[in-house]
């Protein structure tokens, strides 16, 4: 164990002024409060790396990078821990079948998620635990949940004691004993309950399996989280965090087996659950054959069009995703990224001190929202207003003011980790974003040429949002400024 297992006590929580965050325990608001002053010990359960990620675990990464990077602004220094589920059925079944060892099924998975959030502009985690590196961390906690009689051994299974906890079903409102049909949960002759779940399985022929004082094998599904939090965070966190398909049965049993081995709680202060992604008004399945992966997001280019979708939603809300809506996005992050641009010369005059207020207006709206259960609709509203103030005030950026307004619109969109200031805008050299625009151009040519029409408008587009207009002549295209 590392010298955080051993954390305050919760009951000296200190608060943040202004900031209320709803807590899924509770079902409401609450200021938000911090176990160790000026510290935020943030928990968010991870990928299960048995296939490549999908656009719902980016949803997911973009909500907790967003939270994370608002707690930083308001001072706190963040412990932040996301796991790899690295020991699985699924993966072991999807090893067998590519022929590979799980190990190297996850070791790819993991390098390829770990590039897709950086493409996401996600910061990084504090530490990446992985279940495969935490066996003796876990052990540790069964031994110590058996030593308490909240666990018991069976032919090398180890099960946890549901009834053992009273409070179980405390965060999901779900009563135990109508948890007790059948199609509800696993039935196994060998469990003192139905409702008792694995916290060790007993290995199997074939499969990856640990030495412990029970027998060989592996761990179950939910331990992992609760020895991690104990291991890198103290055990007690202020956040928890996931979607909320993970409510039940994961974090119920994460309360119950951590809660048991501490003698205390709450194992979290906070539990913080983002919204579920759907497709086109559908849920995102297999059976559906409707999966968007992250990787093709990433590969269009539309990284930061997608985090615009993910700002536009609530994060509780469920996020209904479609092409038009990324499209969308992608135009107003161009409008967006006009209004933020920088301009290549010093201004010129003084203008209009209207539009200092027009930013301060923008920049408290911008803050009460976030303040308020990290609204980003209503900041991203705010932002837009902006810009449109700004290029309708002065769209060229002629003057003092609107050189400010345009850093201050840049300053609020790193916030939410939109970099309003694409490379092609930070070009310092007029001859750089000549070259630029001409290759844009031939490229929009060459697709009329191939009767790629859309695509073709599409460059103009965007051109047209980041401040330039096209004209064709007999000639040819020639550009200028907006």
């Amino acid at each position: 164990m590392t010298e955080l297992q051993h954390a305050p006590n919760p009951a000296t929580a200190q608060t943040q002024t202004g900031l209320h965050v709803y807590n899924t325990m509770s079902r409401r608001k609450e200021p938000f409060e911090t176990i160790e002053p000026n510290v935020v010990r943030m928990y968010v359960c991870g990928v299960t790396v048995y296939d490549h990620a999908h656009i719902g675990h980016g949803m997911s990464a973009i909500t907790f990078d967003v939270i994370r990077r608002y707690l930083e602004h308001l001072g706190y220094s963040v412990r932040h821990a996301q796991n790899f589920t690295d020991i699985d059925d699924k993966i072991i079944n999807r090893a067998n079948q590519e022929g590979i060892s799980p190990d190297d099924l996850t070791e790819r998975l993991i390098a390829a998620w770990m590039e897709e959030v950086q493409a996401l502009h996600t910061l990084p985690a504090t530490v990446y635990p992985k279940a495969t590196e935490e066996v003796d961390e876990i052990i540790h906690m069964i031994r110590g949940l058996i030593e308490g009689d909240h666990a018991y051994a069976v032919d090398g299974d180890v099960y946890f004691r549901v009834r053992s906890f009273s409070d179980y079903g405390k965060l999901s409102r779900r009563d135990p004993d109508d948890l007790r049909s059948g199609s509800r949960i696993e039935v196994d002759e060998r469990k003192d309950d139905p409702l008792d779940f694995a916290l060790w399985k007993a290995a199997k022929s074939g499969e990856p399996s640990w030495p412990s004082p029970w027998g060989d094998g592996r761990p179950g599904w939910h331990i992992e989280c609760s020895a991690m939090c104990t291991h890198y965070l103290g055990g007690t966190v202020d956040i928890h965090g996931g979607g909320t398909d993970l409510i039940f049965p994961h974090h119920e049993n994460e309360i119950a087996q951590s809660e048991a081995f501490l003698g205390h709680g709450p194992f979290s202060r906070f539990w913080i659950h983002n919204g579920m992604l759907r497709i086109e008004g559908e849920k995102m399945s297999k059976s559906l054959g409707n999966i968007v992966k992250l990787s093709s997001v990433i590969e269009r280019g539309l990284v930061d069009a997608f985090r615009l979708v993910v700002l536009q939603s609530h994060y509780r809300a469920p996020l209904n995703y479609t092409e038009e809506g990324l499209q969308a996005a992608n135009t107003g992050l161009q409008r967006l990224r006009s209004a933020a641009r920088e301009v290549p010369t010093s201004p010129k005059v003084s203008g209009d001190m209207l539009l200092m207020a027009d930013l301060n207006l923008a920049a408290e709206k911008f803050h009460h929202s976030i303040l308020d259960d990290f609204d980003t609709p209503g900041a991203m509203a705010a932002l837009f207003e902006l810009a449109r103030t700004i290029n309708r005030t002065d769209p060229a950026g002629n003057n003092a003011e609107t050189a400010q307004a345009r850093d201050g619109l840049w300053d609020l969109g790193l916030l939410l980790g939109l970099e309003l200031r694409s490379e092609a805008q930070q070009l310092s050299s007029s001859e750089d974003t000549d070259s630029l625009i001409r290759i844009l151009i031939d490229l929009r040519a060459r697709l009329r040429a191939e009767r790629q029409f859309e695509l073709a408008d599409l460059v103009r587009v965007q051109l047209q949002e980041a401040g330039y207009t096209l004209e064709d002549t007999k000639s040819g295209t020639e550009w200028k400024r907006s």
